[in-house]
């Protein structure tokens, strides 16, 4: 029965095929009849356009003439983004990424150099020990129009060491005598304590941390030393679209719902973390807390006591040897992203009393950025080269654009979140 069914099938379409041919011939004349005569016409159109094209610029006057040029259709691809070196935000210019760097010692004692002047124009920002447990910030920064920065104290070697790859000129009151053999050996571009490019503000309760700079006078020093550029070899970055991207992934996946049976995977997922703490193993006046801002996408900088981090931002109209406390706002550091590297650290050999931290070589390391923790490894191959991060896979981190601090932690602190 089903092969008569597929029989009869194949049958009904056969009889399709063979139904009654009608007489084609005369139709196919007429086609071919209704063929030639639209060739005919075509043919004949496109000569007497021609001929136009050819009559016409000499019969009517220019004014009158038809636009018979191709429209210019214009481009739709975006034009391709210029980012700084040194933050990874968007410039003005090619000139912009090589314009001069300055790389600011900057001390965080609480000996009259709190609230520091001029550090959110910062690009990037070391912060390590020093001496004592007191920790110190070397602060980057490129084409600063702050009016007041600092103040400025003296040099180590491993802030030398970290300054290096932005080729910047190492801005200092003095330093250890190993940073400043290595400073005139190096050829390094160098401004210590200098009356016609700093100043000295009022002494007050700022006691011997009162040596200040200027945008300005940075800009100055180095038009009259001939310093017309940097090379700086900044830290691998995300563009702002990426690290948008990242930010929004991160949130997302915040609010899935993880069930039991999908739980044990979650160790390979980065944490959402809001609040960090970095203990530097020396005195709890400088460890120091970070609280996340969402709204911001920024890292709010606390101290260990919970009192918010301020410095004084100085607009650039504020020019004038002044003190910061009289002619500026206060306002609370938060970066974009907040870099760990855990570091070998012990008294230095030539006082027993100064720090000295292994810059070069490698370490464990954490990235805070997008409201995410990444754990993973620091590398600097040598003082040249620049630190690179990666991840515990061992694929290199792409950091956030934006103000980023790199928390140089001892090997015996802690980071806790």
């Amino acid at each position: 029965m089903e092969n008569a069914t597929k029989t009869d099938s194949v049958d009904t379409v056969s009889e399709v095929k063979a139904e009654p041919q009608h007489d084609t011939s005369k139709n196919a004349t007429k086609k071919s009849s209704k063929s030639w005569l639209i060739l005919s016409i075509m043919g004949g159109v496109a000569l007497l356009a021609g001929i136009a094209m050819f009559i016409v610029p000499f019969v009517l006057p220019e004014e009158t003439l038809p636009d018979l040029s191709f429209p210019i259709i214009p481009s739709t691809r975006p034009a391709e983004g210029v980012y700084s070196n040194l933050t990874g935000l968007p410039v003005a210019s090619e000139a912009d990424k090589t314009a001069p760097t300055y790389c600011i010692q900057t001390p965080n004692g609480t000996d009259g150099a709190r609230p520091q002047a001029g550090l959110t124009q910062a690009g990037v920002v070391f912060e390590a020990i020093a001496e004592a447990g007191i920790t110190r910030f070397a602060a980057i920064y490129q084409q600063p129009s702050s009016a007041v920065i600092g103040p400025i104290r003296s040099l180590r070697i491993y802030y030398l060491q970290w300054d290096t790859p932005f080729d910047c000129t190492i801005v200092h009151a003095g330093g250890a005598y190993d940073a400043i053999q290595a400073v005139r050996a190096g050829g390094y571009k160098d401004l210590s304590e200098n009356y016609v490019y700093m100043y000295r503000g009022s002494y007050g309760s700022r006691l011997w941390n009162n040596l200040f700079t200027t945008g300005a006078y940075l800009a100055q020093f180095s038009s009259d030393m001939g310093y017309t550029s940097s090379d700086v070899k900044g830290f691998t970055r995300m563009t702002p679209a990426e690290s948008e991207r990242a930010r929004i992934d991160a949130t997302v996946a915040e609010k899935l719902v993880i069930t039991e049976a999908t739980s044990k995977n979650t160790s390979d997922m980065s944490p959402r973390v809001t609040e960090m703490a970095m203990d530097f193993g020396g005195w709890a006046t400088f460890n120091v807390r970070y609280n996340y801002d969402s709204s911001s996408n920024t890292y709010l900088r606390s101290y260990a006591t919970g009192a918010a981090h301020e410095v004084y931002d100085c607009p650039g109209e504020n020019l004038g040897e002044v003190n910061p406390e009289d002619r500026c706002t206060l306002r609370q550091l938060a970066p974009s992203v907040v870099a760990v590297m855990m570091v070998e650290e012990h008294l230095a050999e030539y006082d027993h009393y100064h720090e000295d931290i292994k810059a070069v070589g490698s370490g464990e390391a954490y990235v805070f950025q997008n409201g995410i923790a990444i754990h993973g490894r620091w590398e600097k191959p040598s003082v040249e080269a620049q630190i690179r991060f990666y991840d515990e896979s061992g694929a290199e981190i792409a950091l956030a654009p934006g103000q980023t601090f790199v928390e140089a932690v001892p090997t015996y602190g802690a980071v806790r979140y």
